[in-house]
């Protein structure tokens, strides 16, 4: 499996475009900056094949717009996250306000699968951050994509609509199970390892 880390936009929101053997290709919170993930995926050959937004905020979504306008795809998100991710107080500028994508799947809970293109996750649902946050655990190759969830040495606000410091640390008691060795892309800053944020993060 392959992925390619984009820091999109002006809050630099960390974009995951997965792939395999396939070339078939998850794009995993596209913030902004369409066009920079769609000149990646024609540049390597890569079919569109799913997204998945690990929660709702603004800065992870809002290049679905574009993205859908010329790859209809299945977008996933937390059924949680849904009542806020496509309201107009969702956005600010020169994010555009997103629009709800007409093959948005609102299935999938705490441990089950999401399966596209040959390759295969498994959610951990992390709310906190916000209500519907979940995170990507790619057991084969010891990956975890966080969302906002888990920072290098940091944690997620839960001071904005549907957050809560108590739920996100039960989310984080999940995390902290995972294996040392797992490495760990998050929303927004550089990667890390769930052994590294056990040594040296205060909230784990």
């Amino acid at each position: 499996m392959n992925i390619e880390i984009m820091g999109l936009g002006p809050y630099q929101a960390n974009c995951s475009i997965i792939w395999g053997e396939a070339q078939k290709a998850w794009v995993v919170d596209p913030g902004a900056e369409a066009e920079r993930i769609l000149a990646f995926l024609d540049d390597r050959q890569l079919t569109l094949e799913v997204v998945v937004l690990t929660h709702y905020h603004f800065d992870h979504i809002s290049a679905l717009n574009d993205l859908m306008e010329r790859r209809v795809t299945p977008v996933y998100l937390h059924h949680a996250d849904a009542s806020y991710a496509f309201s107009p107080m969702n956005s600010m500028p020169p994010y555009p306000v997103t629009r709800k994508p007409v093959n948005l799947v609102l299935e999938g809970d705490d441990g089950d699968l999401i399966e596209h293109g040959g390759i295969s996750t498994r959610i951990i649902t992390t709310p906190g951050h916000t209500p519907g946050g979940w995170c990507l655990h790619f057991e084969k190759e010891n990956l975890l994509v966080a969302g906002d969830t888990l920072f290098a040495g940091s944690v997620g606000r839960t001071d904005l609509p549907g957050g809560s410091w108590e739920t996100l640390t039960e989310s984080l008691k999940k995390l902290k199970k995972l294996p040392d060795e797992t490495r760990v892309v998050c929303g927004h800053g550089p990667a890390s390892s769930i052994g590294s944020e056990k040594q040296r993060n205060p909230y784990l």
